[in-house]
């Protein structure tokens, strides 16, 4: 029984995903649907969180929109993720950033990697 299920999860894994971390600033493209049309939407922010694995991982964005702090969970093999790209590589300490919450403006910058 083991052996079938993990068969039908490989199966829906995407081929090609690429590699960012937890601290990151990226740009999701996902794919909305509105009414009989489907169209492609950009969401730019800093990778907050990364968990689970196989084709159950997540990672979670968080970007201030007007002011306002907006959150998105986007499930890391969805076929509703059509690419993520990495703008920028962040420098953290930990695996879940979720203390940027708190912070607004220049204090919820990530330092940059310089390479």
């Amino acid at each position: 029984m083991n052996a079938i299920i993990k068969a039908i999860e490989d199966a829906q894994l995407k081929a090609e995903i690429t590699e960012f971390n937890v601290g990151d600033t990226v740009k999701v493209y996902g794919k909305i649907k509105e009414g009989n049309r489907e169209r492609i939407q950009v969401f730019e922010g800093t990778v907050i969180k990364k968990q689970g694995g196989s084709n159950r991982a997540t990672f979670t964005v968080r970007k201030a929109s007007n002011g306002v702090g907006v959150e998105k969970t986007w499930p890391l093999h969805s076929p509703n993720v059509e690419k993520i790209e990495v703008v920028r590589r962040g420098k953290v300490r930990r695996a879940k950033l979720f203390y940027l919450r708190d912070r607004i403006g220049k204090a919820a910058k990530v330092k940059e990697v310089v390479r």
